[in-house]
């Protein structure tokens, strides 16, 4: 910190003798200052400096960007510039991947500067607002992205952002072989655009511990990532949305792999340690594989997508990371809750004068569970405001609480384990008496706790509690509430009388626990005397008859089919009602007369272990009716024999 301050001093003279000057990363930044209060450092390796300079522009914002010594900035400006070409290749093929590309400059041998992209925190900040085990747990990236996204489309337009962006950042970090992937290196913006930062190394030159790779995946995409997407903890649709946006921007990028083995063959020369000889251009020529077809290269990266979602190690490595940040935070790095926006005090808010915990309420959503709404009077405020929060978020504030002061001045919390349902409606009733009291003892604390801005940020309404205050909810017995099964069930009673019609007969949430539904997406082609079927994504089956979710495989014979030597099966999902496969089933030697005459029946079937498989649905196609002279990609609608719905 001495050493910056001295260094700001040295550039605050340079200043005064010049007057201004242009700023290196881009000759139309015209700066005349520097701001000392907002300058500072990082804590990786290099020790990069974080600066702040006055624009020139008084109408402008402080112009603010990282200057780097002792990295090969070469190397960063040469992968942005590669990442920046696959952008411009994607753009002119009409698929906007929503890309983050900043500037990087090399200034000499080992220095540079680097824009600072606005509004942005690294994954590692994020995921330790849950704890420093936060990055083996799912909500951390939506919780963050809900909070800075309150509105209900708002956040859509965030989870959009984010599955094209994470998208294009999979694809163009494995061409690209981009290492040291570690939670510090990734970055996300409020809006949901997701980025990657710090290219020391790249085209597979990982970061080893003795013989083992650091980055283990092919690379970094998480169930936390997965949970934006998906909206839960299960595969819905999106995902489907996902994969085929990775494989399309992949097989486009792979239709100019000849441009830029000849871009980086170029460079060879250069000097870049990690860019020298030919067998790093081999791992870009490995990476986008010229010699698969689009099917086959669709099937590839839907595999590296899996792999990495169960990959353990990536998780791993950033919990590792986490502990090795935790040395250099420095004892002013106040903690925050990490479901609250922005933090508020006692001089902004206004003196709390009494806090009374009224009820609680049965919640679906984000997931099912009970919030405590509590009564907040401030001094000099007419009406009271009433906030809503979870018994997880007072944990939360308690354990923060503890982060800054003893026990002793603390009151203590209720316990977090009991006996039986921990959601049932006693357990919440017995939660609100004990959180009652909890908070009436917090606010007559000492006065260093009371108005602590943890305390004050916890009562300040967030945007979810004005958004419930506006919608004036008529005030309901505890007994009559009735949660969405409750009305999905009478409903579905009172059309089993016939006294209320279905509005579609594609209406699959009314079926019937057992009845078969869904919709499996094929893409089929006929070429040289062999027949293609692309098993790609399932949606909408139906649990099974316990309430799980099914363990679905595809099967598919060509009828007729009497011996039945054209079956053939994708492999099975695991616990999941909206699978993805990927998967090229072939049949080789069919003459294309005969298969005119064929049928194709796809069965989706749920593995059972020693059981019989159940059947979940089926679809028979007329090959007669496609035009196999080009590829038919669709939905079909799953049915059954049974019900005369195949």
């Amino acid at each position: 910190q001495a050493i910056l301050r001295e260094g700001l001093e040295d550039v605050g003279q340079f200043f005064k003798a010049n007057g201004s000057c242009r700023l290196p990363l881009s000759p139309s930044l015209l700066v005349k200052g520097i701001v000392p209060r907002d300058c500072s450092y990082f804590n990786s390796n290099a020790v990069p400096l974080k600066l702040s300079f006055q624009n020139v522009d008084p109408l402008g914002e402080n112009i603010r960007v990282i200057f780097k010594c002792g990295d090969d900035l070469r190397q960063d400006m040469l992968t942005l510039q590669m990442i920046r070409i696959m952008n411009k290749i994607w753009v002119q093929e009409g698929l906007d991947m929503r890309m983050v590309i900043f500037r990087c400059f090399s200034t000499g041998r080992g220095r540079g500067m680097v824009e600072m992209i606005p509004n942005a925190e690294t994954l590692r900040k994020i995921q330790v607002e849950h704890g420093v085990t936060g990055s083996f747990k799912d909500r951390p990236l939506a919780d963050w992205l809900q909070k800075h996204n309150p509105g209900e489309d708002e956040y859509e337009k965030a989870v959009e952002n984010f599955i094209y962006s994470c998208a294009g950042c999979c694809v163009a970090t494995y061409v690209l072989g981009i290492c040291d992937r570690h939670n510090d290196n990734i970055m996300l913006k409020t809006t949901g655009h997701m980025f990657h930062i710090d290219f020391g190394r790249f085209l597979g030159h990982a970061q080893m511990f003795g013989n083992i790779k650091r980055d283990r995946a092919p690379f970094v995409f998480t169930s936390d990532m997965a949970y934006v997407i998906n909206g839960g903890d299960k595969p819905s649709s999106r995902f489907h949305d996902f994969v085929d946006l990775c494989c399309q921007a992949y097989n486009l990028i792979r239709k100019h792999t000849h441009l830029f083995l000849n871009l980086l063959g170029l460079m060879l020369s250069c000097g870049i340690p990690e860019l020298s000889d030919l067998e790093d251009l081999k791992y870009v020529y490995d990476a986008l594989r010229p010699q698969d077809s689009e099917a086959d290269a669709t099937t590839y990266f839907t595999r590296l997508i899996e792999s990495s979602l169960g990959s353990v190690a990536t998780k791993l490595n950033f919990f590792i990371h986490n502990l090795a940040q935790m040395k250099f935070t420095g004892s002013d790095a106040r903690p925050t809750l990490s479901f609250a926006p922005r933090t508020h005090s006692i001089k902004t808010a206004g003196r709390i004068r009494d806090v009374f915990l009224c009820r609680h309420e049965r919640v679906f959503n984000p997931s099912k569970g009970y919030t405590y709404v509590v009564k907040v009077q401030r001094e000099g405020a007419g009406d009271a405001a009433f906030v809503q929060r979870t018994f997880e978020e007072f944990q939360e504030l308690h354990a923060k609480l503890r982060l800054l002061f003893p026990s002793s001045l603390l009151p203590s919390f209720p316990s977090r384990f009991v006996i039986g349902r921990s959601r049932g409606e006693a357990v919440a009733e017995r939660r609100k008496d004990e959180l009652n009291g909890y908070i009436w003892h917090l606010i007559h604390a000492a006065p260093e706790v009371a108005e602590c801005d943890l305390v004050y940020t916890f009562f300040h309404p967030l945007p979810r509690d004005e958004k419930a205050a506006g919608a004036h909810p008529a005030p309901k017995a505890a007994g009559s509430r009735c949660p969405p099964q409750c009305a999905v069930a009478a409903v579905l009673a009172l059309r089993s009388c016939h006294l209320v019609p279905f509005s579609s007969p594609d209406a699959t949430w009314a079926r019937p626990v057992g009845k078969v539904g869904g919709e499996v997406k094929l893409s089929i082609s006929y070429k040289n005397n062999k027949l293609f079927i692309m098993v790609m994504h399932i949606r909408g089956l139906q649990p099974l008859q316990d309430g799980n979710d099914p363990d679905p495989y595809v099967k598919t014979y060509l009828l007729p089919d009497p011996q039945k030597t054209t079956k053939r099966k994708t492999k099975v999902a695991r616990k999941t009602c909206n699978p993805t496969y990927n998967e090229m089933l072939v049949y080789d030697g069919v003459p294309k007369g005969d298969v005119q005459q064929r049928e194709l029946r796809l069965s989706v079937l749920s593995e059972e272990g020693f059981w019989e498989n159940i059947l979940l649905g089926e679809v028979a196609i007329k090959l007669r009716e496609l035009d196999l002279a080009r590829e038919n990609t669709a939905w079909f609608a799953l049915g059954s024999r049974g019900h005369g719905t195949l």
